[in-house]
């Protein structure tokens, strides 16, 4: 049962930091990749394809999709130019788009963004996702005992953007308390991507005691509308409380603060 809840906004600037990964098997670097192209121009990048393995060569194939975001952040896949803000007809790949890597062996493969001459402004983002694909699985067994063929995939993230002032703006929508879990809902209002951190604190208002919840990294692009779903501790003892979410974004980065009352039972 709510008692009473209090919903507030705030805004200032601070600078963050942001995070990059690898993936077993086949790495890449970077995982993702930003590139500022006007109409009718073009730009390239260098992405370096590494296989760790010792013993296994890796036959690999490019080819490419379109993705985004869903209200919890998880991607969503579509075939490639099928989305409005898709990018993956303007993309070209070299040297070639099919190689091959020995044990230890790394190859360096260009990414080529070309911007059509006709091309409307209007969406200020644009994306695709590349994938890197095994084609010569290697046999394995389960943990069932069942021989079975293994193949190794990663997706490497592509943004386009305009020239231009970067407006990263990020809003927040509501903030609500619903049983085991506080609710953030906020969206990307503004004409470039925002990537962050959520952080969140409780204060027991009755015995001052503070409690610090898991940071959440998020990502977002131009219309995207997030939910966030913070876990309440188990065991969270009953009373009255005070909930600060803020989200940190931006390159340089801005603070967006919410504030919640509730009374957790």
């Amino acid at each position: 049962m709510i008692l009473s809840q209090r919903f507030s906004i705030l805004a200032v600037l601070l600078i963050i930091c942001s995070n990059l990964y690898a993936q077993s098997g086949l790495s890449v670097s970077p995982p993702r990749n930003y590139f500022t192209v006007a109409v009718g121009q073009s730009e390239s990048k260098k992405v370096l394809v590494s296989n760790p393995s010792k013993t296994s060569r890796l036959d690999l194939a490019v080819s490419l999709n379109d993705w985004s975001y869903d209200e919890l952040g998880n991607n969503v896949i579509y075939d490639a130019g099928t989305r409005d803000n898709s990018c993956a007809n303007w993309i070209s790949i070299a040297p070639q788009s099919f190689f091959s890597l020995a044990p230890g062996e790394s190859y360096e493969m260009e990414l080529i963004v070309s911007i059509p001459n006709n091309l409307s402004t209007t969406i200020p983002v644009h994306t695709a996702m590349l994938y890197i694909t095994q084609i010569n699985p290697e046999d394995a067994v389960n943990e069932h005992g069942t021989n079975i063929k293994v193949s190794v995939r990663t997706g490497i993230k592509i943004y386009q953007r305009f020239p231009g002032a970067r407006l990263p703006e990020l809003e927040i929508q509501n903030f609500a308390y619903d049983k085991e879990n506080l609710i953030l809902d906020f969206d990307n209002t503004g004409n470039i991507w925002a990537d962050g951190t959520l952080t969140c604190e409780l204060i027991n208002q009755e015995t001052g005691k503070k409690i610090s919840l898991p940071d959440t990294v998020f990502y977002t692009i131009p219309k995207d509308q997030r939910k966030v779903v913070i876990t309440l501790p188990a065991g969270l003892e009953k009373g009255k409380y005070i909930a600060t979410s803020m989200l940190n974004y931006g390159e340089n980065a801005t603070i967006k603060m919410a504030e919640l009352s509730f009374t957790h039972e």
